[in-house]
């Protein structure tokens, strides 16, 4: 009842003013994997610029960029062998690492891997030009993801002659330094950034190393054809894990780390390559024709923060290809553009596992195998202009993910298997542009999101595939608008829907993590953005996102405990970002932001409470110009006011351990300082 008395909200907001003096500069987005101009997006989808969005930032992860965006909730900014962990509508919450439920692109490549499981330590920050985020289940355009797409572009237009450097340095052993440049020869642009970060961290035992390079070039090929070739790699030798405290550990020492995270040097060390060929044509017929090949090889090592079966290795090669092609035509008097797909993806990863004891010697092989996926989709999307002001959008899509198990410890038995998903996805929305400034939008989509590899492990110690675990699906019903109700004031608003079955919930057993369906689920919610230009140089932002997600029918045998009508763990029901950013002509800026989170539950039965939490975060700096010159100063306080806050918390954590005794919480750092130069030229 709570979404009914808040349903006319998307469409009230632009009946406030239907002004068509109100011009509004046309976004084009390709997130949809069909380039259109937003306004004709059926669907929650924000865009930023990249450099806007982080100037006066540490920039020490995406967060920074991300936390505007209405529908997302960002956790884990300080553990980096874990990772960011993004949330969309509820979803990826559950992953203990990395990114689960959303698809990450980056220049069109993918980041996320056929069984669905993404990892962010790859993107160098200080080359990131723009971002889109679309939420909801966007399994239409990509395949197995019920959260959303998270698309990166680097290397921001225009390819101008120019190089610079950065320097950025703070708290906790905060060190980041980055040199890049980009140029244009005659049809060629080029582009390259290298970056070393080295941070102590707040608390002890989460010291990280990190170095990256970025490059690209691209040629302009005659009959308005192009041609892409993008590199990246990762060194990352050091990538400490404290773990996570139980809430009096938090209350004693929050900097502490957990009992067996020192002794053991829990943590990561990764090293990863990708290579990309993108090639355009937009002379094929009378339509335009997109493909991408890639190859990824990453080698990875991991010692948790637990003894026992806990020290893990893999070396994966991902490689896959991309085809799309646009076809537009004229029917019944009005345009139409048809697209058509095949995405093709394989992981291949040699998989280890060992045994340590207390003191990080390891006693026992405990897992040899390898781990193939093979995803392939086709799809077709539809975009019909019933009128000028009224877009139909149909699509469908067919997925297939085949994983298997090759198991090469055989004195345990033979544990290999096999699992295969068939799916089906469908979408349909209508975008109508009221006036010249406002736009309203209504959606129906299903999605699927597979278990990863690591999701199916098998808690019966029997080895291979948990044969119980399957798929969640999910349905999706929105409304929406975006526009601008003065020509100071820009809004998006989106009441949404989700009901989800059979969906994937985590539990501990021992330290690991383990999962099991949790039959089906319901996520209402709103998601509001504004933006008022209120001066020449004051701007004023405001997104708030309220949730209400809850477990319909679900009988939580870890937990043994019927918590139907319970919320989802690790999810506030109110989250709010604001931002006061001042620019002048001068060259000085200044930005406050806050974000403030409602309290939130650790488990399924909403057992532990963890309170509300603000955030309070302010930089500032001036550019000053010169002809063939920049110079760039910047400085900030992180946490302003010192609140105490949990940066990340493990969802149902120490399952088997009585309450006072989990370990769910990774406490945040106090106030902080820092401070940068950039020079450019």
């Amino acid at each position: 009842m709570k979404l009914l008395r808040f349903s006319v909200l998307p469409l009230l907001l632009p009946l406030a003013a239907f002004s068509d003096a109100v011009s509004l500069d046309p976004v084009m987005v390709t997130s949809t994997r069909m380039e259109r101009p937003l306004a004709d997006t059926p669907a929650a989808l924000t865009v930023l610029d990249g450099e806007a969005a982080q100037q006066g930032q540490p920039r020490l992860q995406l967060d920074e960029s991300l936390n505007q965006v209405p529908g997302l909730f960002v956790q884990n900014r300080y553990n980096f062998a874990q990772g960011l962990r993004l949330s969309s509508r509820g979803f990826g919450s559950r992953a203990p690492f990395g990114v689960r439920g959303l698809r990450l692109n980056v220049d069109g490549f993918p980041e996320t891997l056929p069984d669905g499981q993404s990892q962010l330590d790859s993107i160098d920050l200080l080359t990131v030009g723009s971002l889109a985020v679309l939420r909801g289940p966007s399994s239409l355009f990509y395949g197995n993801a019920t959260g959303g797409v998270v698309d990166i572009t680097t290397f921001g237009a225009p390819w101008t002659d120019s190089a610079s450097a950065t320097m950025i340095g703070g708290g906790d052993g905060y060190r980041q330094a980055n040199v890049q440049a980009r140029g244009q020869r005659q049809k060629g642009h080029h582009g390259f950034s290298l970056t070393a970060l080295e941070y102590d961290g707040y608390r002890d035992q989460s010291e990280v190393r990190k170095y990256q390079l970025t490059a690209q070039s691209g040629w302009q090929l005659p009959e308005a054809r192009s041609m892409t070739l993008l590199l990246t790699a990762m060194d990352t030798p050091m990538a400490n894990d404290p773990g996570g405290l139980t809430r009096q550990q938090v209350r004693e020492d929050p900097e502490q780390a957990s009992r067996f995270a020192t002794p053991l040097d829990a943590g990561q060390n990764v090293d990863q390559q990708r290579l990309g060929l993108h090639y355009r044509d937009a002379s094929l017929g009378s339509g335009m024709l997109n493909a991408r090949a890639f190859v990824s090889q990453r080698d990875f090592r991991q010692q948790l923060p637990f003894p026992g079966s806990s020290l893990i290795d893999y070396d994966r090669l991902f490689y896959g290809a991309r085809l799309d092609y646009t076809l537009p035509f004229n029917a019944f008097a009005h345009p139409h553009r048809l697209l058509l797909g095949l995405d093709a993806d394989r992981q291949e990863d040699a998989r280890g596992r060992r045994a340590v004891n207390t003191d990080g010697d390891v006693t026992a092989l405990t897992a040899d195998e390898d781990q193939h996926a093979t995803a392939t989709g086709v799809f077709l999307q539809l975009d019909s202009h019933l009128t000028p002001q009224l877009m139909l959008t149909l699509g469908a899509r067919g997925d297939r993910l085949r994983m298997t198990i090759e198991d090469h410890l055989l004195a345990d038995g033979d544990d290999s298997g096999r699992r295969e998903f068939d799916e089906m996805s469908y979408s349909a929305g209508v975008a109508w542009r009221v006036s010249e400034p406002h736009t309203l939008y209504s959606t129906v989509s299903s999605a699927f999101e597979s278990p990863t590899f690591t999701e199916l492990a098998n808690p019966s110690g029997a080895g291979g595939f948990n044969p119980a675990l399957e798929p969640q699906t999910a349905l999706n019903m929105e409304l929406g608008a975006r526009g601008a109700l003065t020509e100071r004031l820009f809004y998006e608003a989106a009441l949404f829907r989700v009901d989800v079955e059979d969906e994937i919930t985590p539990y501990e057993l021992g330290g690991r993590t383990f999962y099991q369906n949790a039959g089906e689920t319901r996520r209402d919610g709103i998601e509001l953005g504004l933006e008022h230009a209120t001066t020449d140089q004051l701007t004023l932002s405001l997104s708030w996102t309220w949730s209400d997600f809850r477990f319909q029918e679900f009988v939580d045998t870890q937990q043994n405990e019927d918590v139907s009508g319970n919320r989802l763990p690790g999810l506030p029901e109110h989250h709010l970002y604001g931002q006061a950013e001042w620019q002048a002509d001068s060259g000085f800026f200044a930005a406050v932001e806050g974000l403030f989170s409602s309290h939130r539950y650790a488990e399924n039965s909403n057992v532990t409470r963890v309170g509300s939490e603000m955030i309070v975060n302010l930089r500032l700096g001036r550019e000053w110009q010169r002809p063939q010159q920049t110079l760039t100063l910047f400085t900030g306080i992180t946490n302003l006011l010192d609140r105490e806050y949990i940066s990340n918390l493990r969802i149902n954590a120490n399952s088997d351990r009585p309450v006072a005794a989990r370990g769910y919480f990774e406490p945040g750092p106090g106030a902080g300082f820092y401070a940068g130069l950039t020079v450019g030229w």
